[in-house]
């Protein structure tokens, strides 16, 4: 009987760690559009007012109230450095350097992950874990190769992507203890709150590219609060409640293969084999991480 609900809550947490890379996936596309008309700040104070929104609905809809007192600290810092930091890190880094090399440096982020969480959290090392992310890391190194421009990058934009995946990788390990005490909603919605007032210094900016910039810009923007962070980043939430920050970490290398293959059908960009095999890689280190063994 145990077993079994442990099987049915993994496959929840996995239902809803899909949904997640699925959505962040579709966010590389909606940024590339919308960073030609707002500049790194202004598009992550929007992204996050627009989710802040979404997610403040919910909250009354579903009434849930204030988290518990125990919670806050986990929320602030995720809120901060995961909603506030990296956002603002990572659209900035983009404009610096191009995609393919943002992808393998950010790629050391669900290895954080799996390193803070064995340490911090505790979690352990598993073999499996560890052989799944050399796997999907070696897969998105491999997509990142065969999508850079002539590896042309700015040292600036290589020590942005770096700072974007090490606040990514420490604001999970405080989201991960908040989950105890509150809600994957409660600890979603607030967290997106506290990132919302960090980027208010960008307001300014906001106002006056909001202005000038065109309508379809502005509804990527409204796209990208709604569902890569309202809907995702909760679904996260979700998934990271119910398993470990390592196994998490190393779901999100299934994106850069759902990137390409969204690129290829909605951009028509037709992956080369070099970017096609590093896909492949990244989904099979994931498929390694989430197997069971046999007892």
């Amino acid at each position: 009987m145990e077993q079994s609900v442990e099987v049915r809550t993994d496959r929840r947490a996995l239902v809803a760690a899909g949904v997640t890379v699925v959505l962040w996936a579709s966010a590389f596309v909606a940024i590339r559009a919308a960073v030609q008309d707002y500049s790194p700040g202004a598009l992550a104070l929007g992204r996050l007012l627009a989710g802040s929104v979404t997610l403040g609905v919910i909250l009354l809809v579903r009434r849930e109230g204030l988290p518990s007192r125990k919670a806050w600290p986990g929320i602030v810092v995720s809120g901060v450095l995961w909603f506030g930091v990296y956002m603002v890190a990572l659209n900035w880094g983009e404009q610096q350097v191009d995609a393919g090399t943002a992808a393998m440096v950010l790629g050391i982020g669900p290895v954080l992950m799996a390193l803070l969480g064995g340490w911090l959290l505790k979690e352990g090392f598993p073999g499996r874990l560890l052989a799944g992310l050399a796997v999907s890391f070696a897969g998105a190194a491999v997509v990142g190769v065969s999508m850079s421009e002539g590896g042309a990058s700015s040292v600036l934009g290589v020590g942005l992507c770096v700072l974007a995946a090490v606040s990514w990788a420490v604001a999970i390990m405080a989201q991960k203890p908040a989950l105890k005490y509150a809600s994957a909603l409660q600890v979603t919605a607030y967290g997106c709150i506290v990132g919302t007032i960090a980027c208010l210094p960008f307001a300014g900016q906001l106002l006056t590219e909001a202005a000038r910039a065109p309508l379809s810009a502005t509804l990527n923007l409204v796209y990208l609060g709604v569902f890569p962070t309202a809907v995702a980043f909760t679904t996260w939430a979700y998934a990271l409640a119910r398993t470990t920050a390592g196994k998490m970490g190393a779901t999100t290398y299934a994106v850069p293969a759902l990137v390409v293959a969204m690129a290829w059908v909605a951009l028509g960009e037709v992956p080369g084999w070099l970017t096609f095999a590093g896909g492949l890689l990244c989904l099979a280190g994931v498929a390694v991480t989430r197997s069971r063994t046999t007892r």
